[in-house]
């Protein structure tokens, strides 16, 4: 099976194209992994994404009970970027309106704005 990459492309070109943002990416498709998510791991490597798929775009929440490290979170909706937040270790919360939420490890995120586009690449 080929890996899964995620790779970032900002909307105004400004990066100069596009830019792997993370090589080692986790798919939680069942409601046992979405609801699991990164609660009880010690930390993420650099480069891992944890990406949570959607049926539709709807209000989608977050949040870090028993997630001991701070993470990048990235709402899309087909594909773009529609809200980006750092979550806390143990209190963070976030939302927004998403088909599909990626969590990546602090700072990661950081060259991600609204409207940039995110895909999933094998």
């Amino acid at each position: 099976m080929a890996a899964v990459r995620l790779v970032h492309a900002s909307e105004s070109g400004r990066d100069g194209g596009e830019a792997v943002l993370a090589s080692d990416v986790d798919v939680a498709r069942s409601t046992l992994e979405q609801a699991r998510g990164l609660m009880f791991r010690r930390s993420i490597p650099d480069g891992y994404a944890l990406v949570f798929p959607f049926d539709e775009a709807d209000t989608q929440w977050l949040h870090m009970l028993f997630v001991p490290f701070a993470i990048d979170a990235v709402w899309l909706a087909d594909g773009e970027v529609t809200a980006k937040k750092r979550l806390a270790p143990f209190v963070g919360l976030g939302r927004g309106r998403a088909d599909t939420v990626v969590e990546l490890p602090a700072g990661a995120a950081e060259s991600v704005a609204v409207g940039d586009g995110l895909r999933l690449v094998e």
